[in-house]
């Protein structure tokens, strides 16, 4: 199937030469040759199977929070969920609360609604500046939670269609599960409990300013890399002398070793190098090299 029958069919639906990388928290980088705008399953129904049938490979956004995209264009199709796919619901199921939230949900958004109605077990996720879609595929966490301790099942649309995963499908892993990428995750179910709300609002303002204590602001996309077991990214960084280390438009962190800031008319080739620099200084001083928990488009590569 062409390109030309996905541009058709959608509509307004499928825009072309679209920017993505103002639409990362880096705030900078390239372009995609489409992106696609899902709003209802309808529109799932009608583009999903165009869209695994086209050449190009598929780059669900989500928020950014984790991606860098290269400078310039590239031959892939964005797709972004909003709309239904942002929805929340619970319900109290056997002494518990089942949660359905949808993969274009803010994280944080679901974790302050969630408390305020005294269902708990999800403050973690206030710190986590992603959607729900993309914090199941890398297991996202914090705070001493994840993902994984919540996830009941994980819906799917992929070129065979739609998916239900359970948990031991999924095999979370530290920043890790089996979804590769190849799959647009539409939906995930929590299990949740019930409790105080004022306790669960008390916890995420904790969060909220440990956060803000501990992390820069500024145009960042989280933790670059995995803590090593037994250790911390941000030590060893600092450890091979790359705080404050610059690449051009990019610098490591002074708050915070494993974070990389962007100017705001910067690179993502900066971000990149900086990236690849810091991971070879540290390797060179400690002997470990560290995994990155970013997304990359356009680095031939990269990981």
């Amino acid at each position: 199937m062409s390109l030309s029958e996905l541009l058709r069919v959608g509509g307004a639906r499928v825009l072309e030469h679209v920017a993505l990388g103002s639409r990362t928290t880096y705030r900078v980088g390239g372009s995609a040759r489409v992106l696609v705008t899902m709003t209802s399953s309808t529109d799932l129904e009608e583009l999903g199977a165009l869209l695994f049938s086209c050449d190009f490979p598929i780059v669900v956004l989500g928020n950014g929070s984790n991606l860098l995209v290269a400078d310039g264009e590239h031959d892939i199709i964005g797709v972004y969920l909003t709309g239904a796919f942002a929805s929340l619901q619970w319900r109290d199921e056997r002494g518990a609360v089942a949660v359905d939230a949808g993969a274009g949900l803010d994280l944080p958004i679901a974790a302050r609604r969630l408390a305020a109605e005294g269902i708990v077990g999800f403050e973690w996720a206030v710190g986590v500046p992603g959607t729900f879609g993309g914090a199941v595929v890398m297991n996202a966490g914090g705070h001493g939670s994840d993902m994984a301790a919540s996830v009941v099942s994980v819906d799917t649309f992929t070129a065979s269609g739609v998916r239900t995963w359970t948990p031991d499908d999924l095999e979370f892993g530290y920043r890790s599960s089996a979804l590769d990428g190849s799959q647009i995750v539409t939906s995930v179910q929590l299990r949740l409990a019930h409790g105080d709300a004022k306790e669960a609002l008390a916890q995420i303002k904790e969060i909220v300013h440990w956060r803000r204590e501990h992390q820069p602001g500024g145009a960042n996309a989280g933790s670059v890399f995995r803590n090593p077991e037994g250790d911390h990214a941000g030590r060893l960084i600092e450890l091979a002398g790359c705080k404050g280390l610059r690449v051009g438009s990019a610098v490591v962190s002074e708050k915070h070793a494993n974070f990389i800031i962007v100017g705001a008319d910067g690179s993502a080739n900066d971000v990149y190098r900086l990236l690849t620099t810091v991971r070879e200084r540290v390797r060179e001083a400690t002997g470990i090299t560290l995994v990155s928990e970013h997304r990359f488009v356009g680095f031939e590569g990269a990981s």
